[in-house]
């Protein structure tokens, strides 16, 4: 159909609403119906607020952003609704039906039905008010559990499904490599193999519950120079291709994951939204994406306003879609007019639109957007809810028993337990002194991007929405019987010290001190952790280090817990507390957890997904470096951690015996198979986190000292042993060589079998043979680890 005639209204169906045609063909058949302009229509999104009143959706006024006039918009259609949930307090089911109303609008009044597609984030739960708020990725690292992950995933997306989200903007595959970056408590860790099978894991829960899972920030973004947010990075290719790119292949190939979001950063004077080569290049015709790639919110702007790669709005345009971004978040800016006047005058070709819509719309073929049968009402409500939308207020539970349930089970799993003298678990106490300014905040388990500390904070008089019960209330639970005495002690990062006094005053009268140190998450300087809050050095915010000396000085046994959203350096507190316990935002049962494993009711399994530094200023130090990266008879500066990557204790013991290796040689394009004995030697059950570590003595290029390549939690009880029989595939040696290729090179590599990066316990030496061999993207990415016998 030619694009100047308009859709003529048969009783035959249309090609693109016949769900029975090929999807190309129904996309073909639109794209070739559409006018230029109603193709750039759907390569942007508006950011809205759902109303609290179930009436239609309001354009949110964003201080980087002109307002939007919907009305004018609409009649060339609309590609996304941004952050319909997310943008202010609305209940649940209201929201929903507000967002089904929109969407009715947005389909009748474009020429062709079509609706917009609604995202929304999802880091550490569905953003929305009332909704579960589950512990940030860092804990799903330290849980080292991808099917308890995905499980969650999968419960995240059926909420967001239930009410009309179509995309979540999740997960962040940003592998740690400076923690004073504020964004860490976003990222799964600073190993990249944990930080892909995490987080393919959570993709795969995601996209089976009809979500499209959104992977960020494409790439480099957490490798910015000192940790600071949104600044250049300081990465050669091989980094890039060997620690950074390694997550998000792994979830695309793997997770399944249908859209991709540009980080804003530049890598060696090319920002990723300009970048060719990585957007189209690599993603798209290397790794065979065929999802669409979305503009981090206001990135293609930002070509003109910081990096000064584009002249003006039209230049920004062409620029980012010739790199590969299909859709411009989170309002329209570039794609709009200056878009369409670019194409029309001769600037930007056509056929990159056309390229980019038909990426767009095979996405919303895919999710039954444009079949004759869709209904802009979700599952959750049905068509008699639109006559009384007041009824409809609390119908709709996005924190229900299950949710809960998950939240808690995570939080248990990804608490790690980093010192004990034997305090712990506490045997009841009879009076406990608790102490810190994160021991009674309720929203202290919270990560910067939950929607209490995202977007409620900006609306102090709405109820937050979910139970967010304070360490202070859940010990009280779990110890009735003692008596419990509370000091602040001081603030997050106020640096007052007049509560000292009286801190220490509890203290002394305690038989065990509690103190509870951390962050405070937030955006922008709000807080201590969060996005654009980084830090100078690693020490604890504010005057916390005072107020933990102050308390370690008195002789009552210190117990040290922490809520936050990075590692710190404790100081004196990790050779003179009784026991530290580290948790990383934790969720909305996060402190019931803590208590429980303060009890004993729980025993900890949670591992370090980050390394625990010694001292404040050794940074950047992620145990994934190369021998210089690490301590060293010509510096002053010692940057081994305190407690290092995959390192966590348990109220139980673990014996790792009888090794063997089926053989000590195989080929460069074979494999290795060996196996253990892990038995439980104490006297409660317990799990055990059997990680596996690679060394690789000479290579073509410098190698880290160890890569994690494997890892497998082994849930035993008393006295119970399990052998283990792990295949490596020879692959997992590979790296990218020299010419730029990924090789396997032989020579001989030990395999370590390790409780941390630390602390091997078992080490087999093995030799590839023959030639060197080169592999790419569809190379083995694991290792097999089964379980042979329980003895």
């Amino acid at each position: 159909m030619n694009a100047d005639v308009a859709v003529e209204n048969t009783s035959a169906i249309a090609l693109w609403n016949d769900p029975t045609a090929p999807v190309s063909a129904r996309v073909d058949a639109l794209i070739d119906a559409m006018t230029l302009e109603e193709k750039t229509a759907q390569l942007f999104g508006v950011w809205v607020g759902a109303s609290d009143e179930g009436g239609e959706v309001a354009p949110h006024q964003h201080e980087m952003e002109e307002p939007v006039d919907l009305d004018a918009l609409l009649p060339t259609g609309l590609g996304q609704l941004t952050r319909p949930f997310g943008t202010v307090p609305v209940d649940p089911a209201l929201g929903a039906l507000s967002l089904a109303r929109t969407q009715a609008r947005i389909a009748a009044t474009n020429r062709f039905g079509i609706p917009a597609l609604a995202h929304d984030e999802c880091l550490a739960g569905f953003a929305a008010w009332g909704a579960t708020a589950y512990p940030v990725p860092l804990s799903w690292g330290a849980a080292f559990d991808p099917a308890l992950v995905r499980e969650m995933a999968e419960a995240i997306g059926r909420d967001m499904r239930s009410v009309g989200v179509h995309q979540g903007l999740a997960p962040v595959l940003d592998v740690v490599r400076d923690a004073r970056w504020g964004r860490v408590e976003e990222t799964i860790g600073e190993d990249p193999y944990l930080v892909g099978t995490i987080g393919t894991a959570y993709v795969q829960g995601l996209e089976s519950a009809g979500i499209v899972a959104t992977l960020k920030h494409f790439a480099g973004y957490s490798a910015s120079r000192a940790g600071r947010n949104l600044a250049p990075t300081s990465m050669g290719p091989r980094e890039r291709a060997d620690v950074l790119l390694p997550p998000f292949e792994m979830a695309i190939r793997e997770g399944g994951a249908r859209s991709v979001m540009n980080a804003y950063t530049d890598t060696d004077g090319v920002p990723s939204a300009a970048d060719e080569a990585l957007l189209t290049g690599l993603l798209r015709d290397t790794w065979d994406f065929d999802g669409t790639v979305v503009a981090d919110y206001f990135a293609i702007a930002f070509l003109k306003t910081l990096h000064g790669v584009a002249a003006d709005w039209a230049d920004a345009a062409g620029t980012a879609l010739r790199a590969g971004i299909d859709v411009e978040l989170p309002n329209v800016k570039t794609y709009g007019a200056p878009l369409t006047e670019a194409v029309a005058d001769g600037r930007v070709p056509e056929a990159l639109v056309d390229r980019a819509v038909r990426r767009v719309l095979t996405q919303k073929v895919a999710l039954g957007l444009l079949d004759p049968d869709w209904n802009p009402l979700p599952a959750a409500l049905d068509a008699t809810d639109e006559d009384d939308p007041s009824a409809l207020r609390g119908r709709i539970d996005l924190d229900g028993p299950a949710n809960r349930a998950l939240a808690r089970t995570l939080a248990e799993q990804a608490i790690v337990l980093l010192s004990n003298d034997g305090t712990l678990p506490l045997d009841r106490p009879r009076r406990i002194a608790l102490i810190g300014p994160n021991a009674d905040e309720p929203t202290a388990v919270l990560g910067c991007y939950s929607f209490p500390q995202h977007i409620g904070v900006r609306h102090p008089d709405t109820p937050l929405g979910i139970e967010l019960p304070t360490l202070r209330e859940t010990l009280a639970a779990e110890f009735p019987d003692a008596e419990i005495t509370y000091a602040r002690g001081t603030g997050v990062d106020d640096g007052d010290l007049s509560g000292l006094a009286e801190a220490t005053r509890l203290a002394r009268e305690a038989d065990v001190t509690l103190v509870v140190l951390g962050d405070r998450a937030g955006l922008f300087g709000r807080g201590t952790s969060g996005e654009g809050c980084d830090v100078a050095t690693l020490a604890l915010p504010g005057a916390q280090q005072q107020l933990l000396d102050a308390l370690l000085d008195v002789e009552t046994p210190v117990v040290t817990v922490l809520l936050a959203g990075r590692p710190y350096a404790l100081g004196r507190a990790v050779g003179e507390s009784a026991a530290i316990v580290q948790s990383f935002f934790p969720g909305e049962e996060g402190t019931r957890a803590i208590a429980g494993v303060l009890a004993g009711r729980v025993n900890p399994s949670g591992r370090l997904p980050v390394s625990v530094p010694r001292g404040p200023g050794s940074q950047p130090g992620a145990y994934l470096g190369a021998p210089l990266a690490h301590a060293s008879e010509v510096s002053s500066i010692d940057p081994t951690p305190a407690f290092a990557f995959g390192h966590g204790l348990s109220y139980t013991r673990f014996e790792w015996t009888d090794l063997a290796v089926e053989a000590q040689d195989a080929p460069t394009d074979g494999e290795f198979a060996l196996s253990l004995t892990v038995c439980n030697t104490g006297e409660r059950s317990g799990t055990e986190v059997v990680q596996l570590y690679l060394h690789d003595p000479v290579a073509s290029v410098v190698q880290p000292v160890q890569r994690l390549i494997g890892y497998s939690r082994l849930a035993l009880e008393p006295r119970e042993a399990r052998r283990l029989r792990i295949t490596i595939p020879a692959d997992l040696a590979s790296f990218t060589g020299r010419d730029g290729r990924r090789v396997v090179e032989p020579g001989e590599l030990e395999l370590r079998l390790s409780a941390s990066s630390a602390d091997p316990r078992l080490t087999a030496r093995v030799t590839l043979t023959g030639a060197e061999r080169h592999v790419d993207h569809t190379r083995r990415l694991h290792a097999t680890i089964l379980l042979d016998q329980t003895t």
